[in-house]
């Protein structure tokens, strides 16, 4: 009777045992992300919670050091270590990367979200793990799209309400041929300048406005040298949050799992943060006393529809496929 007890006692721990899952493979590893922003940025949020997730998920193996500050190379040099394998991980604007994946380049394409709700609906959503796979394809694994911010037009002459608004604005933009085609294409007088040099080209009125997110206007104090701000939406480029590809397959399944579970959470404190302070750095604009407009959709619609020859004319060098699809999905959006 003994015997037949142990053996059921056995049978019954033998059967838990099997039950259990195994225990999460994790080593220590010291985890390198560079940022080209400051620490102080909402990115800086995003890495706060990046790590506190890991360290709970790995018990303490897994530990992540920010550098702020371009401290390990501008965006470009730092995304090209992760590709030799030589750093683990990076978050950088899309635009940089556009040598390394042309297709990139959609996200520069003009008027292409309406609000936040449709950017992240198609960075989380298809098309997102559509650009994610051809990342891979080029040795990089993006593990969440963080928010960069919707880019505004500020001036010194006129309120932008419609796209015939912006003729004969001269606006400085980046040296970027989709944002100079932009403003072209509407009319601007598109220039190319340093950003250093932009505060003073206002003050002098040797250019009558320029065009940034929100904080950037704010932080800039660009509102002292312009008269208007009209709330566009002309660009949305996410910033892009890469890991190693050399180096990823190299993780044990359970990382793997945790590094994509904690950029989700991180993901959805970065995008908070940075939109709490795009509100905050509007409020404080208008305090300025600057005059501040929001498009009408009809006119919202007519900037869009005349933007296509924009995305016409760069659809052969970012990838007629890539453009197509960012297109299918927005429109599956709008209807929803």
């Amino acid at each position: 009777m003994k015997a037949l007890k142990f053996a059921l006692a056995a049978g019954v721990a033998a059967t838990i045992m099997a039950a259990a899952p195994a225990s999460a493979q994790f080593t220590e590893r010291n985890i390198r992300l560079s940022n080209g922003v400051n620490e102080d940025h909402p990115n800086g949020k995003g890495v706060e919670k990046f790590q506190a997730c890991l360290t709970d998920k790995s018990g303490g193996k897994i530990k992540v050091q920010g550098f702020w500050g371009n401290a390990l190379g501008g965006d470009l040099q730092a995304t090209q270590a992760l590709r030799s394998g030589t750093q683990e991980m990076v978050v950088t604007s899309s635009s940089p990367l556009i040598g390394i994946l042309p297709d990139l380049g959609v996200f520069d394409l003009p008027f292409l979200f309406a609000n936040n709700k449709e950017a992240d609906a198609v960075l989380d959503g298809e098309f997102g793990k559509y650009i994610d796979g051809k990342l891979e394809a080029v040795g990089l694994v993006n593990l969440a799209y963080w928010e960069n911010g919707f880019r505004n037009l500020t001036n010194s002459r006129r309120p932008v309400e419609k796209w015939e608004d912006f003729k004969g604005l001269k606006v400085r933009v980046m040296q970027n041929n989709v944002f100079l085609d932009t403003f072209k294409n509407m009319g601007a007088n598109a220039v190319p300048m340093a950003f250093g040099e932009v505060f003073t080209a206002l003050e002098t009125k040797a250019i009558d406005g320029q065009e940034n997110p929100f904080v950037t206007i704010d932080t800039s104090k660009f509102y002292e040298v312009q008269k208007y701000l009209s709330v566009t939406r002309h660009a949305y480029t996410p910033f892009l949050m890469l890991y190693s590809k050399k180096l990823w397959d190299g993780l044990s399944k359970d990382e793997q799992a945790a590094l994509r579970e904690c950029a989700a959470v991180s993901r959805d404190e970065q995008r908070k943060v940075s939109r709490e302070l795009s509100e905050a750095s509007l409020s404080k604009i208008k305090g300025a006393g600057i005059i501040v407009n929001e498009l009408n959709e009809q006119e919202a619609n007519r900037m869009r529809e005349q933007a296509k020859a924009v995305w016409e004319k760069h659809a052969a060098t970012i990838g007629p496929e890539t453009v197509k699809m960012m297109q299918t999905e927005l429109d599956k959006v709008r209807k929803k």
